[in-house]
């Protein structure tokens, strides 16, 4: 039996683990407003994981200097928290985990700071529904293939964008394990989905162009063309053949 399906020991910590990220989000999430920095999100987000008995499990992975992601605007991931207000009309993807007993949750939100245009307000709702259809496409028997080809037909059918280089990812001991959650692919190929794995789906939106550039400090990414982009992600159970969102919430 492969390594990445789950005892029960393991599932009940990564669903404490992913209840306390849950929790946390919620508090982040109301903390995103005009004027606040995404330093003061980071620590904000930091002290209230650590009062619930877990870590930030971003903080040094592979060298990341901080608690959590903060990509604003037209940075898709992997944003380095810094001293820079939100603005009126700034998009915010907040990507964020924690580690409980060993086990980690991840998840990942996009929000409008005050008022926002309607191309944003639907660029954050494309990422949320697409990952609901990947999240549709798990049922007994599905695989990996069936969930990129879900999100991949919701993206494209609506005139986005999804990147080549980043997928979701599978979780436990680990932040990212096997098996790899594409976003695009074709349906009835890749891992099958079984009882007891646990994954991440998280589909990541482009406008115009899937490309995207690399900046220097090895982290983060933006969008070539300079577009906004969104981010959207839970962590998920899979139960009985089906998925069960262990993130829930925001």
């Amino acid at each position: 039996m492969s390594s990445f399906i789950k005892n029960s020991k393991e599932i009940e910590n990564i669903t404490k683990s992913s209840a306390i990220l849950a929790e946390v989000k919620k508090i982040i999430y109301n903390a995103v407003k005009p004027g606040v920095t995404p330093l003061e999100i980071d620590k904000i987000f930091r002290i209230e994981i650590e009062k619930r008995d877990a870590k930030p499990n971003f903080l040094g992975y592979n060298g990341f200097p901080n608690s959590i992601c903060v990509s604003v605007n037209d940075t898709l991931i992997h944003g380095i928290p810094n001293d820079k207000p939100f603005e009126i009309g700034d998009i915010v993807s907040v990507d964020a985990g924690c580690v409980y007993k060993g086990m980690n949750s991840d998840s990942c939100f996009t929000k409008g700071v005050g008022y926002i245009s309607k191309r944003d307000k639907e660029l954050i709702e494309i990422a949320k529904n697409s990952f609901y259809a990947g999240l549709n496409a798990i049922k007994p028997g599905a695989r990996t293939g069936d969930i990129a080809f879900a999100i991949q037909k919701f993206v494209e059918n609506r005139g986005y964008f999804l990147p080549d280089d980043f997928t979701g990812h599978g979780i436990g001991y680990s932040l990212h394990e096997d098996p790899v959650i594409p976003n695009k692919g074709y349906q009835s190929t890749g891992t099958l989905l079984k009882n007891n794995m646990v994954i991440c789906i998280e589909p990541m939106i482009l406008q115009r162009s899937n490309k995207v550039r690399y900046m220097k400090d090895g982290w983060t990414i933006k969008s070539k063309n300079k577009l906004n982009t969104s981010h959207y992600e839970h962590t998920i159970l899979i139960k009985d053949g089906y998925p069960i969102v262990l993130t829930e919430g925001i």
